[in-house]
């Protein structure tokens, strides 16, 4: 899914950006309080994990303008100072979650992922579609009992498609949501990877719109 992160230390957001694209997310990386703001209001992006401190804008500015504005996107705060006073003022500015510096990739995912469960009902910890399951968590995607082997861009293209099932979903909105916001190729890598994936998956699966884009069938094809 897609994901902002605002933080300005600049190895730390190569890391993560680098970190979660291995995970299957598309990244977008604001080095500021005043270009992540931006970014966010402009943009539909399934969380965003959000530094305190910032030039600019600081997160906690930037969270309480956002919730105001009615953008809901789940936000994972990030901060170097653990103070308790910090977090009560990340959560009652419209934090979803706070995490301290250092910490562990893993648990940043995994916190990701239950803000994007919590911050939807559709959002189930295993998608399904008829006999085709994913599970974000393990990374696992399965057609009945036989494992299905994806890469990171089939799977985050295979889990964009089963949260929404049965829906029409446009070309542009894939790019969005599967590649990153900068992406200047060629938008029929989408058909590539649509292609790549009905071989996976079943050719009935994934249905072509003509003028629309693509539609998981409910029933998993």
């Amino acid at each position: 899914m897609r994901v902002l992160v605002v933080e300005d230390e600049r190895r730390l957001a190569s890391g993560l950006r680098t970190g979660l694209e291995a995970d299957g997310f598309a990244v977008d990386v604001a080095l500021d309080g005043t270009d992540g703001l931006w970014l966010a209001r402009e943009n539909p992006y399934d969380a965003i994990v959000l530094d305190i401190m910032l030039p600019g804008v600081d997160g906690h500015r930037i969270c309480a303008t956002l919730r105001a504005e009615s953008v809901w996107s789940p936000i994972l705060m990030l901060t170097a100072r653990d103070a308790e006073r910090d977090e009560i003022r990340a959560l009652d500015a419209g934090a979803d979650d706070y995490l301290t510096k250092p910490f562990s990739h893993a648990v940043l995912v995994a916190r990701l992922r239950a803000l994007m469960r919590r911050g939807a009902p559709e959002r189930p910890p295993t998608l399904t579609a008829g006999d085709l399951r994913l599970d974000p968590a393990t990374h696992q995607a399965w057609r009945g009992p036989n494992p299905i082997m994806l890469t990171a861009r089939e799977f985050a293209l295979l889990e964009f498609l089963l949260r929404r099932p049965g829906e029409a979903v446009s070309k542009r909105e894939i790019l969005a949501h599967v590649w990153d916001f900068d992406f200047e190729g060629d938008p029929n890598i989408v058909e590539v990877y649509v292609r790549r994936l009905r071989a996976k998956v079943g050719r009935s699966a994934i249905e072509t719109l003509r003028g629309a884009g693509y539609r998981l069938a409910a029933d998993g094809g």
